[in-house]
């Protein structure tokens, strides 16, 4: 069974708007709610390939009530923790340029990620569990690692997708996966990235560090694998990229869904690939037929 944590959820409101300007009127062309939160978009995403999952975390107030409600409409299994103050709302506004604005989310109390911490202690060898996104700031910087404990005790495989010093602390846990880009590749390691061979070297640092298996996604150029049967580099068709949020959480989830069924990590890789393609292609979050229909374009090729 797959998990997927998601710290701070959010409904994501997307607004399309021809032409804005700032400190005018500007009317509203199409607007569209969703439920959002990294882990969240994987649970989705499973679901949208058929893949069953449990999508945890703290949910509050009436926004709150409206992400569970609409995950169990879509048929999305969830467990989440009923917490103080509202699930925060994120504006995504889609104009000449993509912006968002992102509000910081609820408090989230001692005891509560105590009732998490002891779900994740029901969870065996058989599981996984995706680790997604950022935490508040009222929680402790170290909570991926408090999970990846437990996980690690009962043999629990973890996959994180993360940023900064956050993922860095989790690799002492040797994590099943790990998802950088290429530009939080170079914040990592502070330093400018520039080409692929040097992705690769900082990529393998972080094998060397205790990551089991890294993909850095690099948007229109592909991504890449790096794991114990070598480097891999997946080509992505061109087209017209319409949706930029959860295509990283698309590559996730189909990488799982895939590798629970085949335990083939590059079949798998394939697979993460197309889907975060798909989404990126779309208004939402990939379907199966528009995976479907794009995985034959998906070039896998092993570089080293």
């Amino acid at each position: 069974m797959i998990y997927t944590i998601t710290f701070n959820p959010s409904i994501d409101y997307i607004l399309q708007v021809d032409n804005f300007k700032f400190g005018e009127v500007n009317r509203v062309k199409e607007d569209y709610k969703y439920p959002g939160g990294k882990g969240i978009n994987v649970s989705r995403v499973l679901n949208n390939l058929n893949v069953k999952s449990k999508a945890l975390g703290f949910i509050g107030g009436f926004t709150g009530e409206y992400i569970s409600k609409f995950l169990e409409n879509e048929g999305v299994d969830t467990g989440f923790i009923r917490v103080e103050g509202d699930t925060r709302i994120n504006v995504k506004l889609k104009t000449d340029e993509e912006t968002e604005i992102n509000c910081s989310g609820s408090e989230i109390k001692e005891d509560d990620l105590n009732k998490l911490f002891k779900e994740v202690e029901r969870l065996t060898k058989d599981d996984f569990v995706v680790l997604a996104g950022n935490i508040q700031k009222t929680l402790p910087r170290d909570c991926y690692s408090q999970v990846q404990k437990i996980c690690l005790k009962n043999k629990v495989k973890v996959v994180v997708d993360t940023t900064g010093d956050a993922l860095i602390s989790t690799l002492k846990y040797n994590p099943f996966l790990i998802k950088p880009n290429k530009y939080e590749l170079s914040e990592i390691f502070d330093t400018e990235i520039v080409n692929k061979e040097e992705i690769i070297y900082y990529a393998e640092k972080l094998i060397q560090m205790g990551a089991r298996n890294v993909i850095i996604s690099m948007a229109g150029e592909g991504a890449l694998l790096i794991c114990d049967e070598g480097v891999y580099h997946a080509k992505v068709p061109q087209d017209i990229v319409k949706n930029s949020v959860g295509a990283g959480d698309s590559l996730i989830g189909g990488f799982l869904a895939n590798y629970i069924n085949t335990s083939d990590i590059i079949e798998a890789f394939k697979w993460g690939v197309t889907c975060g393609s798909a989404t990126a292609f779309s208004d939402d979050l990939c379907k199966k037929h528009d995976v479907e229909k794009l995985l034959d374009e998906i070039e896998i090729s092993k570089i080293k």
